[in-house]
């Protein structure tokens, strides 16, 4: 059963939004890499397009977000917790958006043997993104549902990390990648991580959240 009502409900249906429009941006990001490493650059410039019109959907709703509390929503000592929480998941479409700069923008070559690593480092991080999203949804509804789930996104993002180091250290080993490409996918790959990275800096303000709201 929801926890609040009213003006809080209200922010509760744009946090949901703002969720939403993120995760497109993420899932945006998946098909760019995926078009990227089959060769189809004229599909990965377009959707890096994409990525940035939902980066700036996100950071509009955001805005909004926080303007709902700042006209009333919540108690005083509960809005700054909401403020950071939407700054922190939005963070996680402007990882998004800069991997996606990097990548377009530099155009390493194709690394063959570590194409498949590549979408699984994705795809770890779209993951940690989505169990954040479950947490966030919880807060109104199940406080140690929300701490359990922010936990398991704590351990995504912990398994994303493992990727991210797995492949670097690939990039780095190989004898067929040029040094300037080594560069830009150490790049690439890190601000891969950050979309786990940021996600899991979400997951500890749901927690801490979580944590008060139960007392």
């Amino acid at each position: 059963m929801p926890i609040f009502g009213g003006k809080e409900s209200n922010v509760f249906d744009a946090i949901d939004r703002h969720l939403e429009v993120v995760h497109e941006t993420v899932k945006a990001f998946e098909r760019l890499i995926e078009a990227y490493l089959a060769g189809n650059f004229e599909r990965a410039k377009e959707l890096e397009g994409e990525v940035t019109r939902l980066e700036s959907e996100a950071d509009k709703l955001r805005r909004s977000i926080e303007l709902m509390l700042y006209e009333g929503a919540f108690l005083p000592a509960s809005r700054g917790d909401y403020v950071r929480l939407s700054e922190l998941i939005d963070q996680v479409a402007d990882a998004a958006e800069s991997a996606a700069h990097t990548l377009i923008l530099a155009k390493p070559r194709v690394p063959e043997e570590l194409k498949g690593e590549i979408v699984r480092l994705v795809k770890e991080a779209v993951k940690t993104y989505e169990k954040l999203m479950e947490a966030v949804k919880a807060l109104n509804e199940d406080v140690d549902m929300a701490l359990e789930l922010a936990k398991a996104t704590e351990d995504l993002e912990e398994e994303a990390d493992r990727v991210e180091y797995e492949v670097k250290a690939r990039v780095f080993e190989s004898e067929t990648i040029t040094t300037y490409a080594k560069l830009i996918w150490n790049q690439a790959i890190t601000k891969v991580g950050d979309i786990a990275d940021r996600a899991e800096d979400a997951s500890d303000q749901v927690m801490l959240m979580a944590i008060k709201r139960r007392g």
